[in-house]
């Protein structure tokens, strides 16, 4: 460690004391706002107190997560948090070393981009209900990827994390050194071009040429339009913007009607995938909440800016999803009807899609 860090960092941690006291439920992300820093950078501060740092191959940890048994995993960005509990099972690693992905199966269900992946430490936290155990990971810029906490046994004999599993995951890949400091960087933007510039036609037959919903990702890449600026780009022949208000009703409906649904949200290493039937829908302040024993998402409302039906062309069918975007031209969340490769969409899926108010 520098002579520099330890009163940086020792500094920061004092600030990081004194708000707490001022607001003693803000929690760990909203205090980093607060003082002007990223979230990583706030928790490297406690490393030496309840936090160890985590070096080696991301691959391998992910590779070991099943040890673990069933935890609840998180993935969030500004305007969405997903968060499942159950067991990591079926994890499967690919691509070359600077795009290795991992597709992880199973009651958790993640897409993980392992480029993203900076920072990890593993949290062992005192609180007033009892010690928070974690894994938790952060890109370059300090923004959390994703964070995996261990559970007690729950009802319906559900059994508990780990712990063991959990020390010696900690263990393997605990880091030589363990500085209360983390050095940030901005995350490296893909440059798109301005919309005006996008070569509207030639989008636009590329998307009508489309065989699977995962052509979108690349099509956006090969005419660099921000997505946003390609839904926009595609109104009235390929996207239809919706009320912002229609998504409670679309949840409400799901939910009532027991149709299964697809929901995708997460961060630039990790999207977090929900897959099935939803029960409890509830508004709270600014969030709109689906409260399920083993599913919770939280979606601020108050954070979307636009949302839209949005249709892909495949080998089975038009697929149809709701995209919504925030201010800033961001993803926050997506929802389709539950369907298998191989298998055309819902009907009862795109009844529901059709019957949403327009904007």
């Amino acid at each position: 460690m520098s002579q520099l860090a330890e009163p940086v960092s020792a500094t920061l941690r004092a600030r990081w004391d004194e708000l707490k006291k001022v607001k003693p439920t803000l929690r760990i992300r909203d205090c980093a706002q607060e003082l002007g820093v990223s979230e990583a950078e706030l928790l490297a501060t406690t490393v030496g107190d309840y936090t160890t740092r985590l070096e080696g191959d991301w691959t391998k940890l992910v590779e070991r997560l099943p040890e673990l048994g069933r935890v609840m995993s998180l993935t969030r960005n500004e305007g969405c948090v997903l968060e499942h509990k159950g067991p990591f099972q079926k994890v499967e690693i690919m691509g070359p070393p600077a795009h290795r992905m991992a597709t992880v199966i199973g009651p958790i269900e993640t897409r993980v981009f392992f480029a993203a992946w900076k920072f990890g430490f593993a949290v062992r936290l005192q609180t007033p209900h009892g010690l928070q155990q974690s894994i938790q990971i952060f890109d370059e810029a300090g923004n959390a990827v994703t964070k995996i906490f261990l559970v007690a046994p729950g009802p319906g004999n559900k059994a508990g994390s780990n712990q063991e599993a959990f020390d010696k995951l900690v263990a393997d890949f605990t880091a030589t050194e363990q500085s209360t400091e983390v050095v940030v960087a901005p995350v490296k933007e893909v440059p798109v071009k301005a919309i005006g510039d996008v070569d509207k036609d030639a989008l636009l037959t590329d998307w009508e040429n489309m065989k699977d919903t995962h052509d979108f990702f690349g099509m956006l890449r090969k005419h660099q339009v921000n997505r946003l600026d390609a839904v926009l780009l595609a109104e009235g022949k390929f996207s239809q913007r919706i009320q912002k208000n229609a998504l409670k009703d679309l949840l409400e409906s799901a939910a009532k009607d027991h149709l299964p649904i697809m929901v995708f949200a997460g961060s630039r290493g990790n999207i977090q995938i929900h897959q099935g039937k939803i029960q409890t829908i509830r508004v709270m302040d600014n969030w709109l909440n689906i409260l399920d024993p083993d599913f919770n998402m939280h979606l601020r409302e108050d954070m979307i800016d636009s949302a839209w039906i949005v249709k892909k062309p495949t080998t089975d069918g038009v697929v149809t999803a709701i995209e919504v975007f925030d201010k800033n031209k961001e993803m926050i969340v997506q929802f389709f009807g539950l369907r298998k490769p191989g298998l055309a969409e819902l009907e009862k899926w795109r009844a529901l899609v059709d019957s949403l108010p327009r904007a």
